[in-house]
């Protein structure tokens, strides 16, 4: 836990060296995506918790959304409004759609995106073909999986710490 506390104030500093040339935004100046099942108590949290002491607006779905919100209405707001994306990759992320649609939106409203790897590397990244999405969709998704895949990131791997 002390690792992932070290490494979410690291990339916190990261950020908020860059914070000058971050825009007024009226919503959220970094956006948290991850897979709640691999990530929330280990880094997500973490790094929301760090975030928010520095004064950076952070949306975390968890602490962001309240019961009777529009999923998709609320993340896409939220998206379009930041500044910084954070993308926290483990190994269940490309199995959630959720997830998924946060990176496209994240690309295609061309926002910075960091990439944190936790417990994977980036080539391991695939979306599979499920048989439920349209093929214009998955393409869209796999696109933006191939830009993460080319972005530089940081790693993070639970088991050290």
């Amino acid at each position: 836990m002390q690792r992932s506390s070290s490494t979410a104030k690291n990339l916190c500093r990261q950020i908020f060296r860059d914070r000058k040339q971050l825009e007024y935004s009226k919503h959220c100046d970094v956006f948290i995506s991850h897979r709640r099942i691999d990530t929330y108590r280990n880094v997500a949290g973490l790094l929301y918790d760090h975030l928010s002491r520095l004064n950076l607006r952070t949306f975390l779905d968890s602490k962001s959304m309240k019961p009777g919100d529009k999923l998709f209405e609320k993340i896409d707001a939220a998206i379009r409004d930041c500044q910084v994306g954070i993308t926290v990759f483990s190994p269940n992320y490309c199995d959630s759609y959720f997830c998924l649609h946060e990176l496209h939106m994240m690309m295609a409203c061309r926002k910075k995106v960091i990439p944190i790897f936790v417990n994977m590397k980036p080539s391991e990244l695939r979306v599979l073909d499920c048989g439920s999405c349209p093929a214009e969709e998955l393409f869209r998704l796999r696109e933006a999986i191939e830009e993460a895949k080319n972005t530089v990131g940081l790693t993070f791997d639970t088991s050290n710490g």
